[in-house]
């Protein structure tokens, strides 16, 4: 019970979760489809299951979001619509960071105002971005999907840049200027972090520039399918000076409201 009030939701989608595959276990294996592998139904059902719980895992702990690599791996492996796959990677990517919204908020990482802040360009962005996946799909049809096939290896190809050259980025960033802007709307933010076992003090910089990145992401993540959180975590800390922990909290928070507007 007390595991209960501190997290329901976790359990509430166990439940959901346990309640769906024993409705499958009752239901489709008396008609077993055989598939890949000579695998029935439920049984790849439960293998998606686990792979989509590694992805989860990674996603929310880096902040990336589980479309970024739920959407690649359908893409390569699978022969379903482009379009189809898009989507249902934003619905992964705006439930993963759904669920981890709650401990970031309790634990106090993520930044209610950076949220707040980041939330309207994500949403402007990721809903232009979904009409425009609509729009190539219906007057190119075969071709469009070629296209967003190649421009995605592109973005996979910056995406891993970024994490590289963001290798080199600090934990606990500073800059030597206070930005007027972030005075203004009090941007100002403090947690406590265990491990050094002392309350962190961060300001934040850069707010134009990186409201029309974030905005940039948005419209990414909506016409790939790739929720975005990818790039938000370095506009956070490479752009705004934003701790690492607190860019990959705020980025899971982003991510289930951006990609809302997306789906």
């Amino acid at each position: 019970m007390h595991s209960f009030k501190r997290m329901p939701e976790l359990h509430i989608l166990v439940a959901c979760t346990v309640g769906c595959y024993l409705f499958l276990e009752i239901f489709v294996v008396s008609n077993p489809l055989e598939s890949l592998f000579g695998l029935s139904g439920v049984d790849l059902i439960f293998i998606s299951f686990f792979i989509s719980f590694l992805i989860a895992i990674i996603s929310v702990i880096a902040g990336v979001g589980g479309g970024v690599i739920f959407t690649p791996i359908m893409l390569a492996f699978t022969s379903i619509d482009t379009l189809i796959i898009r989507s249902t990677g934003l619905v992964v990517a705006m439930f993963s960071g759904l669920i981890a919204s709650g401990p970031f908020m309790r634990k106090g990482l993520a930044d209610i105002k950076l949220v707040f802040l980041g939330a309207v360009p994500i949403l402007f962005g990721g809903f232009v971005g979904s009409l425009s996946a609509i729009t190539l799909s219906e007057h190119f049809g075969a071709t469009g999907d070629a296209l967003v096939r190649l421009f995605l290896g592109v973005i996979l190809g910056l995406i891993a840049m970024i994490f590289i050259v963001g290798g080199a980025s600090t934990e606990y960033p500073e800059h030597p200027k206070k930005s007027p802007l972030a005075t203004r709307l009090k941007l100002r933010h403090m947690y406590w972090e265990d491990t050094l076992q002392k309350p962190i003090r961060y300001d934040v910089h850069n707010i134009k520039t990186a409201v029309f990145l974030l905005a940039a992401v948005g419209f990414t993540g909506g016409f790939f399918g790739l929720g975005g959180g990818w790039a938000v975590v370095p506009v956070l800390n490479l752009v705004m000076s934003v701790p690492l922990k607190v860019s990959a909290a705020t980025s899971g928070v982003l991510l289930a409201m951006g990609n809302s507007a997306a789906i």
